[in-house]
């Protein structure tokens, strides 16, 4: 599916007299190679992804998006080594990107490492009173452009792509760069460009240390209301279940939903035994396994560098959720912060 491809975007009459961007997909890697040489003599470059992770922790990469002055490239991952984005996103070049959230994550998990130098065009339009638009929203603001709908449930990781898959992908950061320039003399004109840019600067210190299990817990809004003990617990119980999920590469609500962490801190068990009947989880311990006695979570908070015995595994069964998941309960007898 190499070479150069027309992009027929889909809009809406009358908006503008535009030609669409063309576009070619990279799955060769020799290609792929030659490409990182010309986009290194790039000041600027304006990148995308596509990826998936309903069923996984990590994020399965689809497609990579990558427009430059003059070029756009759509770059398969699952073709190619693409080991040589570090040196690219490390040097001195500015990458543009919108909502780049999870996208560092993808980055960070196809060649080790993530842009040093960002621009954010979503944080960037918080500072011109635009809140956190989408970049549909950008593009008509900002454009004249509107964008085509994406279908939610398409299968980035399907092969061959269709042609409507590549539009909608090329048409994400066609016009990337031209929307940089616009917010650039717009910020610069207010005094607020160095604003923006610390921004980006410091969601790149957040996202680094997005996955750091310890604090994990915060992301469940019933856990940050805990106070005292049961805060502690929600800490450990969040930080192991962060840690299990990256083990098996499954969905952390997978492990454990997050109602699951908290009925698990309120409760405090100081056995296995002491969990069965907790609200919204059910804790079966299986047949034949040594279950010696411990002390239990209510003492992870007041001993959080003792290490305690484990008493084997068990099946937590999530009603109406998951159904049965097989995990190992550490942090019933052993802290992990």
């Amino acid at each position: 599916m190499g070479g150069c491809r027309p992009a027929h975007r889909v809009r809406e009459p009358g908006l503008n007299g535009r030609p669409d961007p063309t576009y070619r997909l990279v799955v060769d890697q020799a290609e792929f190679d030659d490409l990182i040489g010309t986009l290194a003599g790039q000041q600027r470059i304006a990148v995308d992804t596509e990826f998936h992770r309903e069923k996984t922790y990590f994020p399965r990469v689809a497609l990579i998006q990558i427009a430059w002055e003059g070029g756009l490239v759509l770059v398969d991952p699952l073709e190619l080594d693409l080991a040589a984005l570090a040196g690219l996103v490390q040097s001195d070049l500015l990458v543009v990107m919108h909502a780049a959230g999870q996208d560092l994550e993808v980055f960070d998990r196809v060649c080790g490492a993530v842009p040093l130098n960002l621009f954010d065009t979503q944080l960037a339009a918080g500072f011109m009173g635009m809140s956190s638009p989408s970049l549909a929203s950008l593009h008509e603001q900002l454009l004249g452009l509107r964008l085509p709908k994406g279908d939610r449930l398409t299968d980035w990781l399907a092969r061959p792509l269709t042609r409507s898959q590549m539009d909608y992908a090329a048409s994400d950061v066609a016009n990337l760069l031209e929307i940089h320039d616009l917010q650039v003399a717009r910020l610069t004109a207010d005094g607020r460009l160095a604003w923006a840019e610390q921004e980006c600067r410091e969601m790149l210190e957040r996202e680094r240390g997005r996955r750091v299990p310890e604090d994990a817990w915060q992301r469940i809004k019933e856990a940050r209301q805990l106070r005292g003990q049961a805060r502690d617990v929600a800490r450990s119980v969040a930080a192991w279940r962060e840690r299990r999920a990256a083990e098996v590469d499954i969905p952390v609500r997978h492990v454990l939903p997050d109602l699951g962490v908290v009925a698990v801190s309120q409760r405090a068990p100081a056995s296995v035994a002491d969990l069965k009947g907790g609200a919204g989880l059910a804790l079966q311990v299986e047949d034949g396994l040594e279950t010696e006695p411990a002390q239990g979570v209510g003492e992870i908070g007041r001993q959080p560098q003792r290490r305690q015995r484990q008493v084997g595994q068990a099946s937590v069964v999530v009603p109406g959720s998951v159904g049965l998941k097989h995990v190992d309960p550490p942090f019933l007898f052993r802290p992990l912060f």
